[in-house]
Formats: structure tokens, sequence, C-alpha cells
């Protein structure tokens, strides 16, 4: 087996290589170098949202809160596949019961049970968002949260490469024009590191369905996708 062991940069680089019986060592000097980095920024606007969908319902017992549970949960899900969304972006995210007590007057007793459920919606049509909310609603859903604005994978992939083409035109810019107000020639680039920050999630407000209001308005707004590059450069 040989081994190949190289170290250093901006100084000196030693190159060992060993072998059965044999074992040799050599150092030698480079040029000296210099790193500069330049940043890319993309700003897009969201085109999907995720959503989730509360369902609350207290009876007295527990097989009636679970059958209206169940059947506002049908209810939404059918009106959510009229929107054309899919069965695959509409998940049961919890499904609780709980007892509920009353403490007045003397020891505990239960009086009716609540069960809790949600739905997590991923809505790919931004377009559909508001009517979304506004159709769940109306079939029994009582609160809605955790509204998500994202930017779909294979876009944001797109959108990165974007960037990071802005990043290292700034950052061979940058190279430049430090080489030739420092009298320098630039040597090759002999490695590049990449500092990526994904976009964050845009979150709209929580809101509780209480009936007789207008109609939901979701605006998207934008979000930025940023990265930073790092060109390692050899003068001379």
């Amino acid at each position: 087996m040989v081994g190949k062991n190289i170290t250093g940069f901006g100084s000196s680089i030693c190159v060992c290589q060993m072998g059965p019986g044999n074992s040799h060592h050599l150092c030698r000097y480079p040029k000296t170098g210099f790193t500069v980095t330049g940043e890319g920024k993309v700003t897009v606007v969201p085109d999907t949202a995720v959503v989730d969908l509360g369902i609350t319902v207290n009876r007295p017992t527990v097989k009636a809160a679970q059958n209206e549970t169940n059947s506002v949960i049908n209810a939404i899900t059918l009106s959510l596949k009229d929107l054309e969304i899919a069965a695959k972006d509409i998940k049961t995210s919890n499904y609780s019961v709980y007892p509920q007590y009353n403490y007045d007057g003397g020891p505990s007793r239960i009086t009716g049970y609540q069960v809790n459920a949600s739905l997590t919606v991923t809505v790919r049509d931004f377009d559909k968002v508001n009517q979304v909310i506004d159709s769940a609603t109306s079939k029994g859903a009582n609160t809605v949260s955790g509204i998500r604005l994202n930017v779909d994978e294979d876009k944001t992939k797109q959108l990165l490469q974007q960037a990071r083409e802005l990043a290292i035109k700034e950052a061979k810019a940058k190279a430049e024009s430090l080489a030739r107000a420092a009298g320098l020639t630039l040597g090759k680039i002999v490695n590049i590191q990449e500092g990526y920050s994904s976009p964050r999630p845009v979150y709209a407000k929580e809101m509780t369905a209480v009936g007789g209001g207008g109609d939901t308005q979701i605006q998207p707004g934008s979000t930025d996708i940023t990265t930073s590059i790092t060109l390692y450069y050899e003068t001379r």
C-alpha cells in the first residue's frame, strides 16, 4: 500500500509517500496565495405553502366527538381534492382525545370529551392557498396555524446555482481588483469553498375561524437565496 499526505497552503507543502521497503519525503514551497470571498443573492417569491388546519370538537361521549371529528376531516379532505390538492399532500399530523372534567362542588367528574385533530396540507399552487383555507374553514376547521411559505425544492436548486454564479463573478472581480492594486499577477484557483444559507420559510399569522369574516388574503412576499463563495488563488 502506498500512502500520500499533502498539507499546507501559502507555506511549505510536504508530500510523503510510503510503501513496503521504501519511503521518501519531498518538500516544496509554492507561490504565495490569498483568498477572496464573493456573495450571491437571488430574491424569489414563495410558490408553495404548508398549512396546518385544526379541528376541535366537544361532545358528551368519546364516540360522538370522534364521529363528528371524522366527518369534518372527510369533508375537508373532499373539498381539498376538489381544489386538486393531491392525497399525498394531505396528512393527519395529530389526533388526540381528552376527557373534560367538572371540578365544582366536590370530586371531579367527567362531563364530556374533546377531540383535537390537525391536518397538514401542502399547497403547491400558491394561487390556491386562500381558497384552501376558506374551503377548509367552511367545512369545519376552526383553527389555521403555522402557515409556512416556501420555495419549491427543484426551483431552489436552480436559483442556488444562479446565486453561486453571481458569487463567483463577484469573487473573481474582487481578486482581479486586489491583485491589480497590489501589483500581483493572479495564478490559478487552487481551492474553493461555499457557505450556503438556505431560504427561511415565511410565516403567516395564526387565524381562528369564527365565521362571518371576509375571504382569506395570504400574500407570499419574498425571500432570499444567498450563498458565499471563497476562492483560493495562487499569485506570482
